[in-house]
């Protein structure tokens, strides 16, 4: 069991993500109103390789999602407009 250097809280397992360290474990304090930091770090260093690589998959990634919810968003608005341009027709075919 990992403990917090500074408070002595028991430690957390966390993912970096930052360009630096992407997908790294790190243990920090679990108090979150501490803010102790990192206490020390869970996996070893990662190659320069894979510091290079992940990074740009990681924003591909986050912009493919960000299309994926535009376009799911889109098609939110486009059913609301079927179905109204639905009840209009309705409507007309009735009241004529």
């Amino acid at each position: 069991m990992v403990r917090c250097n500074r408070c002595g809280s028991i430690a957390v397992i966390k993912t970096s993500w930052t360009p630096t360290n992407p997908g790294r474990r790190f243990y920090c304090c679990s108090k979150r109103v501490a803010n102790c930091g990192i206490v020390d770090w869970y996996d070893p260093p990662m190659c320069d390789r894979s510091v290079q690589i992940i990074p740009g998959l990681l924003n591909s990634m986050n912009r493919l999602q960000g299309e994926a919810l535009e376009k799911a968003n889109e098609a939110k608005r486009n059913k609301k407009w079927l179905i109204i341009s639905w009840i209009l027709f309705f409507l007309y075919l009735v009241l004529k």
